[in-house]
């Protein structure tokens, strides 16, 4: 029996994932499985991931076995046992051997970890079929090679609006998934792995009332469906239209489309949004707010694209240009982790992220902005502690922003400096924003 092993990564979705797609028509028998990344510090000294992202995981992982079982099949979920040196890709490979199984399907995400771990399923024997596939368009639809790309997004965006392949056509989800193995049971201890159950117990539900995205409320939870009827809500109520006059406000669900979390961990497809988003435009018209959607999604695209042109020189401290190391003011990073910078604005945002694991995209930049040029602290350190707390996590779209905005990467400016107080005056000037974060 040709049996393989589905190891979900960024792809919690049965519709519009190829490389399920591809697993099932190709397999006699399937294993479908998750492994969490172990708990771990890194060198700035906090956790990998925080609270809000784990308990929005843990929603979508259970949406996502929901949807396998409705098929007949299910989701092995793996834990390392904590304060041990098991990796996920060593979950994966054991997981393999105990069930006898030598081939993998999974998406690439074209990061150095997520690289060096495919390699190691190499190295230990397994076939591995693996493609990108968490692109709005397609890379094999893509008006240039990704080696040649133009480095900076308005030549990028050019090109691709001239070539009028706006988007790749989603492909349906398998109605059939083959069997799991026989002797698979989902409480069947794997030596060194915890159950299911025991990493779910570990997960605690949190919120905060003055979320812009409360995804400890059943509208804003992890998982495809959640996610589904959320941007069926969002074109009912037409709101693309004033997606590009609202996505500068600071709080509140509807001033942007509030995609990007469920973007994040697969649960919806960039390629499935703008499916729906062309039929809202064909039935209720398109204008500068739908066209911004789609730019949007663009820049997501971009940044994928460039770290296939790049790959590890995007995490080099040094970025693309070459410039200095970056120097890094501790006891300021602090301060801006905390909140307790003294800037108003930059506090106020900074409390949102930690309380609730989201910020609007435009504070993103301001604080972003203050740690490298007003605290002249490490652009790595802000984009690790970014990693730890948005809901929202994306290695490429992290990464990316983070050295454009540090002049590291590929902004023709050189950088983006933002004066906090002019930002203050034009996105806060009622001191609204502030007044909800400031006020404890």
């Amino acid at each position: 029996m040709n049996t393989s092993l589905y190891w979900f990564r960024s792809d919690l979705r049965l519709e519009d994932n190829p490389n399920f797609l591809s697993a099932c028509k190709a397999s006699d028998g399937l294993l479908p499985i998750y492994a969490h990344a172990p708990q771990e510090s890194l060198i700035w000294g906090f956790d990998r991931v925080g609270q809000h992202r784990k308990q929005f995981l843990h929603d979508a992982l259970d949406d996502l076995r929901q949807q396998l079982e409705q098929l007949g099949s299910d989701l092995l979920e793996l834990q390392a046992p904590p304060g041990g040196q098991v990796r996920a890709i060593d979950l994966i490979i054991d997981a393999a051997q105990h069930y006898g199984i030598k081939t993998i399907y999974c998406e690439v995400i074209h990061a150095p970890e997520e690289i060096e771990a495919l390699a190691l399923l190499k190295q230990a024997g397994l076939t591995v079929h693996a493609q990108l596939e968490s692109t709005m368009i397609a890379v094999r639809d893509l008006p240039f090679a990704p080696d040649a790309m133009p480095d900076q997004f308005t030549q990028f965006r050019t090109k691709i609006e001239k070539a009028k392949h706006l988007f790749t056509d989603p492909v349906s989800a398998p109605s059939h998934i083959p069997p799991l193995p026989e002797s698979f049971n989902r409480s069947d201890l794997i030596p060194g792995v915890q159950t299911p159950i025991q990493a779910a117990s570990l997960i605690q539900p949190t919120g905060h009332p003055h979320s812009s995205f409360p995804h400890y409320l059943e509208a804003c939870r992890g998982g495809t469906s959640a996610a589904k009827a959320h941007l069926q809500q969002y074109l009912e109520r037409a709101l693309p239209h004033s997606y590009k006059a609202t996505r500068n406000q600071l709080h509140g669900l509807d001033y942007s489309s509030k995609l990007s979390p469920w973007l994040a961990f697969g649960s919806i497809s960039a390629r499935s949004v703008m499916k729906e988003l062309k039929q809202f435009e064909s039935e209720q018209g398109a204008n500068e707010g739908s066209y911004w959607l789609w730019f949007e999604l663009l820049w997501r695209d971009y940044f994928r694209v460039l770290h296939l042109k790049y790959e590890k020189q995007l995490y080099c401290a040094s970025g693309l240009n070459q410039s200095e190391k970056p120097i890094h003011n501790a006891r300021g990073f602090g301060h801006w982790c905390a909140g307790t910078t003294g800037e108003s604005i930059v506090d106020a945002g900074m409390r949102e992220l930690k309380a609730t694991g989201y910020l609007s995209n435009r504070l993103r930049q301001v604080v972003a902005s203050y740690l490298i040029y007003d605290l002249h602290s490490d652009w790595r350190a802000g984009a690790a502690w970014f990693e730890a707390q948005l809901l929202d996590y994306d290695v490429y779209s992290n990464q990316g922003n983070w050295l454009y905005i540090a002049g590291r990467g590929t902004d023709p400016r050189g950088g983006r400096r933002f004066n906090p107080q002019k930002q203050a005056q034009d996105h806060d000037a009622n001191r609204g924003y502030r007044a909800l974060w400031l006020s404890d």
